[in-house]
């Protein structure tokens, strides 16, 4: 434009031109807004399966660059996996603490979203619903039982009837009709009683004794199969899962003397008692504060070691750990699918575990090494950034 400007007559000083900026202010702030408007919002459990298939996008274009395609898909289902178990406990735990969630501002559509799903469970046990826009990934047996039933039931669209297009019902529709007043019998009473039946106990078994028995089968009968961040993880889970009952149990007894005595108490008072309806209300007001503390602390427990999963790294925490490694035994060190550190395994670092009165908690989260490297790195990207400011301010004097 410059050039075109020039061979016009049109007189140009370059040094008077400003280069316009890419992104406008007023761009800028929108996009701001925008972010500051979806925090605002609350968290959603869309939102933490956004930032996890992210998360996991970037992990394998980076292990693919690394290594290559084959051993970055590896990676990537590894730590996918173990990330799984952790999402599927957060969604237990969600669930578990969804009353107490609707009155913490930022996490109320977290615990409506709980509410959701335990009604969509409730109408999958009372109806026969057709769940093929329900179904989430991370219910693999809904998925699998509505993929079978979807494609072996067909429904005429005239008269409404269903029809069963399974190679077993095609072959039974083509016998002779002597045959088939003798098989169809047994035939709709296998259809209609009893896969229904094995499949309403199959479905039971697994919701009662689905943890342990896929924990004894593949971590400790397929152990050789088993990468061993997946059976860290999983053991971790298990094990933190007998203080978690505690923790519960104790907030529902909080959460029940605060809705069914306090409240209550609180609204049949008169107008005079002052004094008792201040105490009262004082009591509710801590008995909040204690609910949003103990909550959110575990619930930012459980994505803490969810973004380590999906990351295939370890963290450290002390008697859990130690417990958890005892049932699997250390890391090895030679295999690119065992994940990241483990410093704490050290042969120094047991020994100086066992002489400490106060446990360390820091072993590098994320990867980081044994030491707080933190403050080094920023002190160095702070360095780099002023000096790349210097230069280009001399440039422009």
């Amino acid at each position: 434009m410059v050039q075109e400007a020039i061979d016009r007559g049109f007189d140009v000083n370059i040094l008077d031109l400003e280069p316009s900026p890419n992104v406008s202010i007023e761009t800028f702030r929108q996009i701001i807004e925008g972010l500051w408007q979806k925090i605002q919002d609350g968290l959603t459990l869309a939102d933490i399966e956004n930032v996890l298939f992210f998360i996991l996008f970037i992990r394998f274009v980076i292990l693919a660059i690394r290594y290559n395609l084959k051993t970055s898909f590896y990676i990537t289902c590894i730590g996918l996996f173990a990330g799984y178990l952790w999402y599927r406990h957060l969604i237990d735990l969600v669930s578990m603490y969804r009353n107490v969630l609707l009155n913490i501002p930022f996490l109320q559509k977290l615990g409506m979203d709980a509410i959701q799903l335990l009604s969509l469970r409730r109408q999958i046990a009372l109806t026969d619903l057709k769940l093929g826009d329900q179904v989430h990934w991370y219910n693999p047996g809904q998925m699998i039982y509505y993929g079978f039933t979807k494609g072996i039931v067909h429904v005429a669209p005239e008269s409404g009837l269903r029809y069963y297009i399974d190679p077993i019902s095609m072959f039974v529709s083509n016998l002779p009709e002597t045959t088939q007043s003798k098989i169809l019998p047994i035939y709709y009473e296998t259809y209609n009683k009893i896969i229904p039946k094995i499949y309403s106990i199959c479905s039971e078994f697994w919701t009662q004794l689905s943890g342990i028995a896929a924990y004894a089968v593949i971590t400790r009968i397929g152990k050789r199969y088993c990468p061993y961040l997946i059976r860290w993880h999983w053991t971790f889970l298990l094990i933190i899962g007998m203080v978690e009952q505690i923790l519960i149990y104790f907030t529902y007894r909080v959460y029940y003397f605060q809705a069914y005595i306090l409240i209550p108490q609180l609204d049949s008072l008169e107008v005079y008692e002052n004094y008792t309806a201040d105490n009262i209300l004082l009591q509710v007001n801590i008995l909040n504060g204690v609910l949003a503390s103990i909550v959110l602390a575990h619930i930012g427990f459980i994505i803490f070691g969810l973004f380590h999963a999906i990351w295939g790294q370890y963290f450290y925490l002390p008697f859990f750990v130690e417990n958890t490694e005892l049932h699997i035994g250390p890391r090895s060190k030679d295999s690119i699918y065992s994940g990241g550190q483990t410093a704490w395994q050290d042969l120094e670092e047991k020994e100086k575990n066992f002489k400490r009165l106060v446990p360390k908690f820091w072993y590098g989260w994320f990867g980081r090494g044994t030491r707080w490297q933190f403050g080094g790195n920023f002190n160095q990207s702070f360095k780099k950034i002023l000096k790349k400011l210097r230069r280009k301010f001399r440039r422009n004097l």
